[in-house]
């Protein structure tokens, strides 16, 4: 197994060699200047309206576009002002906002108290159908104070009210109004939209938003190929890559002038999602097949994660960045408990699996057709093998592999929580009434008792009390293994000789680089 499972780094190591030669006769000279930051990533932004975006390229560029009242402090993810001046809770359901007087969007309309209650109303309306129309369900009224203030009343005690604020605020007349993709909405974020293109986003400096000016202007450059990821950050024509080179390529660029490279603690999880109730399969062959029916067991999903070797993935195709998880909310996040790490005990999960009066167990893994990831993907199939399941390893595009999930079209599948910036974010993932299209509970859970405990948790106000309600969760799930945690993935940025002041924030955010000088 130990041999099996570092195969896919033996492959590596020529592609190194190949890759410093190449890089050795690549380098240019920097182009510094006026020179746009470059920020790598590997794939487009799915939308740039932050009422629809998900993906997280979308979301890291809205947030430079655009902002909240609030926003998160990227070592803690408490929310802390940003276009409110300040806030106070007039009782336990109202909430009012002072709004700083010193804003204005990007066309020069400065910010009034009803540009927020349009918003707040924009996302939660049946028309607009925003992805997060959740985020404002326990809002029963949004009204403005004046120009300067607005009160927000609740229907029911909810914990998460002000990290909710983080929603980006839109101009009043735009927030209400019907997506237009050649249109980009107005914004209040240290950057204005100048281009977009197919894999090219450009961000000019804004005046009079919430942030001080920035130095630079900033492209978002999509390199699907990691290799040339590799060259272009070497040759100097790029400034940040976050998370977008693999463990295995960081030595080809650590001896390099010019290049840095920095590593923090993340705030996100990587987890196998099982689908329980293999619905599609069941209206396709008017019955669920056998192996499928097995995901329903608690035990079967123990002995899957009984299998896996989080360790020896960690230090070998993570080379160290990654760490086992040992429960749903990473380190990183104030709702983590300690608690004793996942057994690794496949003579267990043989004992578990085994099935005398029926055939061997056969599932689907779902991953993305990101190198590494494939790579994940095949050690994990290979170690469910060892233990008796036959595993077909299907890499598919993101938006692909996003609606077959959506759509139950699946048995198993890797993905990453990449913004754990609030535990009240696994009731999107866990509760029964989060099935998609509500909201991306796609393994199809239906567990009366962790509905309950995320109801708890959604209503329970006191961090203690909350610590509590969160470590009964992750209890919960220990024993029933709806979600397979696997790790928690460091944030690893390789930057420039001039962006190498850029730290990302705990969830990944690169609101960082608008302080570079």
């Amino acid at each position: 197994m130990l041999q099996s499972s570092r195969a896919p780094r033996t492959g590596i190591a020529p592609l190194l060699v190949c890759l410093v030669l190449t890089l050795g006769c690549a380098r240019q000279p920097a182009r510094d200047g006026d020179r746009p930051f470059e920020i790598l990533v590997a794939a487009d932004a799915e939308t740039l309206d932050p009422r629809y975006v998900s993906d997280s390229v979308g979301m890291r560029v809205t947030r430079l576009i655009h902002a909240g009242l609030v926003r998160l402090d990227p070592d803690t993810l408490s929310p802390v002002p940003y276009v409110a001046l300040r806030w106070e809770w007039m009782n336990a359901l109202t909430l009012r906002v002072e709004l700083r007087g010193d804003v204005r969007f990007h066309s020069g309309a400065p910010l009034r108290s009803r540009d927020v209650v349009a918003t707040l109303q924009a996302f939660a309306s049946p028309q607009i159908a925003s992805r997060h129309a959740r985020v404002v369900e326990a809002i029963a009224e949004a009204r403005e104070d004046g120009d300067g203030a607005v009160v927000i009343r609740l229907a029911r005690p909810h914990a998460t009210l002000l990290t909710d604020l983080e929603l980006p605020i839109l101009r009043a007349d735009e927030a209400i109004a019907l997506a237009t993709p050649d249109s980009p909405l107005d914004g209040l974020g240290p950057y204005r939209i100048a281009r977009v293109s197919r894999g090219d986003i450009l961000l000019s400096p804004a005046d009079g938003a919430a942030l001080p000016r920035p130095a630079h202007a900033v492209a978002v450059r999509t390199v699907h190929d990691e290799n040339a990821r590799a060259l272009r950050l070497e040759a100097g024509r790029a400034d940040v890559a976050m998370n977008v080179i693999s463990p295995t390529l960081l030595p080809a660029l650590a001896g390099e002038p010019g290049i840095f490279i920095r590593a923090r603690p993340g705030a996100n999880l990587t987890y196998l999602v099982v689908n329980e109730v293999r619905a599609q399969r069941a209206r396709l062959t008017d019955a669920p097949s056998e192996s499928g029916s097995a995901l329903g067991d608690a035990t079967v999903r123990r002995a899957i994660s009984m299998a896996i070797d989080r360790a020896l993935l960690c230090s070998t195709l993570f080379d160290g960045r990654a760490h086992p998880a040992s429960g749903l909310i990473a380190p990183a996040n104030w709702a983590h408990a300690d608690t004793p790490p996942l057994p690794f005990d496949p003579a267990q999960a043989r004992t578990l699996l085994e099935r005398p009066d029926a055939g061997r167990l056969h599932w689907t893994l779902l991953t993305s057709t990101e190198r590494l990831r494939g790579d994940v993907a095949r050690v994990i199939a290979q170690e469910l093998g060892d233990v008796g399941v036959a595993i077909d390893v299907i890499p598919l595009e993101i938006a692909t592999m996003i609606a077959r999930l959506n759509a139950g079209d699946f048995d198993l599948a890797t993905l990453q929580l990449p913004e754990m910036t609030e535990p009240n974010v696994l009731r999107n993932f866990l509760h029964g009434s989060f099935v998609p299209p509500s909201g991306a509970n796609r393994g199809r859970v239906h567990d009366d008792e962790l509905d309950s405990l995320l109801d708890e948790g959604d209503r329970t106000a006191g961090a203690e009390e909350r610590r509590r309600v969160y470590a009964r969760v992750e209890a919960r799930e220990r024993d029933q293994m709806h979600l397979l945690p696997l790790w928690y993935e460091d944030q690893v940025v390789v930057t420039s000789l001039r962006a190498r002041a850029f730290v990302p924030s705990a969830e990944g955010r690169w609101l960082a680089i608008a302080a570079i000088p």
